[in-house]
């Protein structure tokens, strides 16, 4: 009688799922121009124009979600607010999710949230939330595998990274019945992987400024095409408040797809002195999150005459956080203002920020700066430049690194197809163009950065650090500055 032969065991852990969600399904890759698809609307001849190229991330969703079993209805039924923009999606998204939680701790409406975002800050998780948790390790291989198995086996285009990403959030979301689904763009908005959703009941456009300007083009007119792709009809339509040709913009996009659409202005509701509520540009992000929790609910409550009360906006003030993001962590004499802003306009904010803080500080201690962001040179020149100038001298020391860490043994992959010594050599000339006596210091590593600028502050009483430039060097700096005890 012949031996049975053992199975091989499958790993189908959390640390597996995060490696391969860092290689997912391989997609068969056209490197054609892009091209109109089905169904799909193509971009006017505005000024600024983007030239698309490749195929569309909207293109293949439909079809993947099919494979996974879910159907418009499903997603329809999961009550999503779509939330598009330049700067602060990911605060306004966090600010939504709080106000349906205080107005479901009240009345029981909405039950459970879900929320997705990205990148994530330290764990990868944390792209995918239910009630504001990030998804249990557990839920996250058992989810993974469930998508990866299914789509691992289709023939044709496979999903890239953000597109497999979304399509696990939405299964997710099926899968635990949450009956709100906040979720932010990726990149856009016509044409982006998450408009796939079809039937919204809130859409949201935060604050405009000129970023992927390649994908999305060179004029506020273009930037505005492109976010307000994700209007739907019947929708109400948020946004925050827009320059003019922008805000035209906008206007032409809603009536065009049959969407009322209001600007909300900063809401009287929301108390002074409140720390998380500054920067001021997080009262903005707050006021365009009130108007869609209040048309949310608006929509959803049927017969029931609930709305979200001033009451359910203090409470969801307060319970709010979202880490990484105008975050002021203090350590002894030392200070660490962390912000993962990474263009301009968001540079810019975190600038300000950091000197009206600092401002009322005696004289002694050293004012330190911790940048990374791993681009191409000319992209990356401007924005450090755009940087020096809005810090306006008021930092000395200036310490470029890069995202890795000193357990990584390897680079990371962005590091890998830039030549990260040379895009440094161009922000310390950048930066010292901008202010000559600048102290411009060079790390490989997150690790050498922090205990640099620790350094400067044991021999000047003290330091004062605004770390910057991208999640990705954000994110592990806090998780070394303050330690998660329940990281495992």
């Amino acid at each position: 009688m012949a031996e049975e032969q053992e199975m091989p065991v499958v790993d189908r852990s959390y640390q597996r799922a995060v490696e391969l969600t860092k290689d997912p399904v391989r997609p068969q890759r056209s490197n054609v121009p892009g091209k109109p698809m089905p169904g799909m609307q193509q971009m006017p001849t505005l000024n600024g124009e983007a030239h698309l190229t490749g195929v569309p991330s909207i293109y293949g969703m439909k079809e993947w979600l099919g494979e996974l079993g879910h159907s418009s209805q499903d997603i329809n039924r999961l009550n999503v607010i779509h939330v598009a923009g330049t700067k602060g999606k990911g605060s306004t998204c966090a600010f939504i999710d709080s106000f349906l939680r205080s107005h479901g701790k009240r009345t029981g409406s909405p039950r459970k949230t879900g929320l997705y975002t990205s990148p994530h800050l330290i764990y990868p998780e944390e792209r995918i939330r239910i009630n504001f948790k990030p998804l249990s390790r557990d839920l996250f291989a058992k989810y993974f595998f469930e998508v990866e198995d299914v789509l691992s086996k289709g023939t044709g285009r496979r999903p890239r990274y953000l597109q497999f990403y979304f399509l696990f959030a939405l299964h997710t979301f099926i899968r635990e019945g949450v009956d709100a689904a906040i979720i932010e763009t990726h990149h856009g908005g016509e044409y982006d992987s998450t408009n796939v959703v079809d039937s919204p009941v809130v859409t949201c456009v935060t604050t405009l400024g000129l970023d992927h300007v390649q994908q999305l083009g060179s004029s506020m007119e273009s930037i505005a095409w492109h976010k307000s792709g994700i209007f739907k009809p019947g929708a109400k339509a948020i946004s925050a408040p827009a320059i003019p040709e922008a805000a035209t913009m906008l206007r032409e996009r809603a009536i065009e797809k049959g969407a009322a659409l209001e600007f909300a202005e900063k809401d009287l509701v929301l108390p002074d002195g409140v720390m998380r509520l500054e920067p001021d540009v997080l009262r903005t992000n707050c006021s365009v999150a009130i108007s869609a929790a209040r048309a949310f609910i608006s929509q959803t409550a049927g017969e029931k005459t609930s709305q979200l009360t001033d009451s359910d906006i203090i409470s969801g003030i307060r319970q709010w956080s979202w880490p990484g993001r105008f975050q002021i962590e203090i350590e002894g004499e030392n200070t660490w203002y962390l912000d993962g802003a990474h263009n301009d306009i968001s540079l810019t904010a975190a600038a300000n920020w950091f000197i009206e803080n600092v401002k009322p500080a005696t004289s002694s201690g050293a004012k330190v700066l911790i940048f990374a962001q791993i681009t191409k040179v000319r992209e990356g020149g401007p924005v450090v430049e755009c940087l020096a100038r809005a810090l306006r001298g008021s930092i000395k020391h200036i310490i470029f690194t890069g995202y890795r860490r000193d357990s990584e043994a390897a680079v990371g992959r962005s590091e890998m197809t830039i030549d990260l010594p040379n895009l440094q050599k161009v922000y310390r000339e950048t930066w010292q163009k901008v202010q000559p006596d600048a102290n411009v210091i060079i790390e490989d590593t997150i690790e050498a950065a922090l205990k640099t600028a620790r350094k400067l502050g044991s021999e000047n009483e003290g330091m004062q650090t605004l770390i910057t430039g991208s999640q990705y060097l954000v994110g592990p700096a806090l998780s070394l500055i303050k330690p998660d005890p329940e990281a495992h």
